[in-house]
């Protein structure tokens, strides 16, 4: 793929300063910039490389001046970083819908429609009664289970599983080996000690503009519809229960864990190896800590949470009464400090 300065400036509202024909076929750091490539230049820390360069081409905040020649040709936009973020998006377009076509050997059960500019790679299986629809890309080895529904503009990478009744909006991306609609974690204590399963009915709803990571696991409902909602982003290796309910633009790190029935509001943002207990609803906008065990509904919107410790159950509690005391003992203290001075 090639584009002019000229072009990227223009799909990014920018304005050029330099050569503006020059020919653009890569992105690169601005420190490992060679002649074809493109840069950006958001954190000054990085403004020394700017000036040897060998990037064709480098995106800078309109505010920004140069304390030396460059030789680059500089796109001065009113934020470098979105600039680039935006322009990372468009070369990932490029790269990842240009493919179409069915590639041999590949499956699809009876009653299947597909929209047009599909691609289907070597080895897909597409069950029965599917819809699926334009310009979405299936990649070798994944699978689509029966009665499954995937909005235009959806990527199913290599090996994911998107198993029987579940539905996937538009613009969605699945990651390699993601598994979406696994039977949910179930089971009855039995007077003998065993476990009896309990059937998984339902389905899992991935909304607009949804992202899931390599090696995640979003289990369909007992009855009704786990749901992930518009614009959520999934990172790897996340466990999502049965009958969760994950809010608009919330974005978990990795290794995190979601038990069944919880719901997460809108906004959240979840760091890395979080758990969260069953049936709880966390309120919009909250962030969580890594490594933080979340136990209790947050009702607060826009609250910072964090921290998480693990021992005798007994001594977890009076510990807990002990620290939640701290406060007022250490006022207390504070006082009988002053005191004890005069």
């Amino acid at each position: 793929m090639e584009f002019t300065v000229k072009q990227i400036a223009t799909l990014l509202g920018g304005e050029v300063a330099g050569n503006d024909a020059l020919a653009i076929t890569g992105l690169a750091k601005i420190e490992e910039g060679k002649p074809g490539d493109i840069s950006f230049l958001s954190n000054l820390k990085y403004e020394p490389f700017l000036y040897t360069t060998q990037a064709s081409a480098v995106i800078v905040d309109q505010s920004f001046e140069p304390k030396k020649p460059v030789l680059a040709a500089l796109i001065f936009v009113e934020n470098s970083y979105s600039a680039f973020t935006r322009l990372l998006e468009e070369y990932y377009k490029q790269l990842s819908l240009s493919r179409i076509g069915v590639e041999q050997p590949s499956y699809v059960g009876e009653g299947s429609q597909f929209g047009d500019q599909i691609y289907r790679g070597a080895f897909s299986y597409v069950g029965k009664n599917c819809q699926i629809g334009q310009n979405v890309k299936i990649y070798p080895h994944a699978y689509i289970g029966n009665n499954v529904r995937i909005g235009n503009n959806t990527i199913i990478h290599p090996g994911a599983r998107v198993l029987d009744n579940c539905i996937i909006g538009q613009h969605c991306v699945v990651h390699p080996n993601a598994v979406v609609g696994s039977e949910g974690f179930g089971f009855a204590p039995q007077p003998d000690g065993t476990y009896k399963t309990i059937p998984q009915l339902g389905n899992v709803i991935l909304e607009d503009f949804v992202n899931v990571g390599s090696g995640t696991t979003i289990d369909c409902a007992t009855m009704g519809s786990t749901i992930i909602r518009k614009g959520a982003k999934l990172d790897n290796l996340i466990q999502i229960g049965h009958n969760v309910d994950i809010g608009r633009n919330t974005v978990i790190a990795a290794q995190t864990g979601v038990a069944g029935s919880t719901k997460l509001g809108e906004n959240c943002v979840i760091a890395g190896q979080v758990g969260f207990a069953g049936h709880l609803t966390i309120a919009n906008g909250t962030k969580v800590g890594a490594q933080s065990g979340v136990g209790k509904n947050v009702d607060e919107e826009g609250i910072s949470l964090n921290g998480s410790h693990a021992f005798l159950m007994r001594d977890n509690m009076r510990s807990q009464a002990i620290f939640r005391k701290l406060p007022a003992l250490e006022q207390r203290i504070t006082k009988l400090e002053k005191k004890h001075e005069k």
